[in-house]
């Protein structure tokens, strides 16, 4: 067996980005960046009336003063005509500042009679207004590899900028295997049970950016087995669930290796997850997880969610850890890195006291992983201790 650390190296190690494509900007949000996306304007692209009131020469201004209004000045429609010597231009939030003008008195400081306005109060230190490209300039970027959010997007807009050159979306072909299995909705005969884990990791696929093909269950034959394989051809990433321990009928391991499988590793020291195997599989990244519900869902998210991200171009690097208060007294660790389903709240974390990893209504309840390091000696409440949030 070799370690977490050492087999999540060993995954990056097969990975490569995988290729880009040019999307819409409607189409951008969650995409990774992969170029930087420059803008193509300032914003703002004038100088821009921050407030409602009226433009005015800074050189007139002061508590008393009077001014002629002689025109306006709307989000969309400027005042192109020249302001002279007490002389006002009404101005609306967003709209440009006319030419010969260098403050806006906002309208709850003036008076107004007709078409004159008084100011009431001494100038302010602010002049009110946005100058040009106070927020951004032309030839500024967003950087890349990046994963967009909806604020990104609001900026691209912004910058002009109608579409984007993003990572393609790594495909992941999912392989459920066993003669046990069946599809939900069918009628399971005494030993069967309900095909979930492929469900689950779809889902998970596809929240980190993926596309998820759900190929038809692999019978306990070989002959079936290849053939699933034919079915993932072309994708980027085939998983494997179940098969790969050392019984009798687990087959995984020996069909891909008959395929060309250049196994990295297999055994890892952790629990739930043992039976994990990764491997290069002609031109595809091959990862066989366990066929335990529970440890299938718990190693996906370790391991194959980070390599996703690094196909797509992000920095290659672990699922993020965090610290919190232990809330509870846990016992001394055994010999491999233990992922115990937990409930997280803002006093702290505390590990469900039934840990099999065939439950998954625990899994479905836990809202963290606390983590335990080999060999960790038990620890007391209060301790602060590793977690990764779920």
């Amino acid at each position: 067996m070799i370690s977490v650390t050492d087999a999540l190296g060993e995954v990056f190690a097969l990975c490569a980005p995988i290729g880009t494509e040019t999307v819409k900007l409607r189409h951008a949000a969650g995409r990774v960046l992969a170029v930087p996306a420059t803008a193509r304007r300032d914003q703002p692209p004038f100088a821009s009336s921050a407030m409602d009131g009226y433009a005015v020469r800074d050189a007139d201004a002061g508590q008393g003063a009077q001014f002629s209004v002689i025109g306006e000045a709307a989000a969309g429609h400027a005042f192109d005509g020249p302001i002279g010597k007490g002389q006002a231009v009404r101005i609306f939030t967003g709209a440009p500042v006319p030419a010969d003008t260098d403050r806006v008195i906002i309208q709850e400081d003036v008076t107004r009679t007709g078409d004159t306005i008084t100011q009431n109060v001494p100038s302010a230190d602010s002049r009110n207004i946005r100058p040009l490209g106070g927020d951004f300039k032309s030839g500024d970027s967003v950087d890349a590899p990046h994963r967009l959010t909806a604020q990104d997007v609001t900026l691209l807009a912004a910058m002009n900028v109608a579409e984007v050159e993003v990572a393609r979306k790594p495909t992941v072909a999912l392989i459920a295997t066993g003669d046990e299995l069946v599809m939900p909705g069918e009628t399971p005969n005494p030993s069967q049970i309900i095909a979930s884990n492929s469900f689950g990791l779809a889902a998970m696929i596809e929240a980190a950016g993926g596309i998820a093909r759900m190929l038809p269950i692999a019978r306990d034959t070989e002959s079936a087995l290849r053939q699933s394989f034919e079915l993932a051809q072309g994708a980027d990433v085939i998983v494997t669930i179940g098969g790969a321990s050392v019984g009798d009928h687990d087959i995984v391991g020996k069909v891909a290796a008959d395929l060309g499988l250049a196994r990295a590793f297999y055994k890892v020291a952790m629990r739930p997850g043992k039976p994990l195997m990764a491997g290069r599989l002609n031109d595809a990244l091959m990862i066989g997880l366990p066929g335990n519900p529970v440890s299938s869902m718990i190693t996906a998210q370790l391991f194959l969610i980070p390599a996703l991200h690094a196909l797509m171009g992000l920095p290659a690097a672990p699922v993020p850890r965090r610290k919190t208060t232990l809330l509870t007294d846990v016992s001394a660790n055994g010999p491999r890195e233990h992922y115990m389903r937990a409930r997280l709240t803002d006093d702290g974390i505390t590990p469900f006291e039934r840990q099999d990893s065939s439950l998954m209504s625990i899994l479905s309840t836990a809202n963290a992983l606390l983590v335990r390091a080999p060999d960790a000696p038990a620890a007391a409440h209060g301790e602060t201790v590793e977690y990764i949030a779920l």
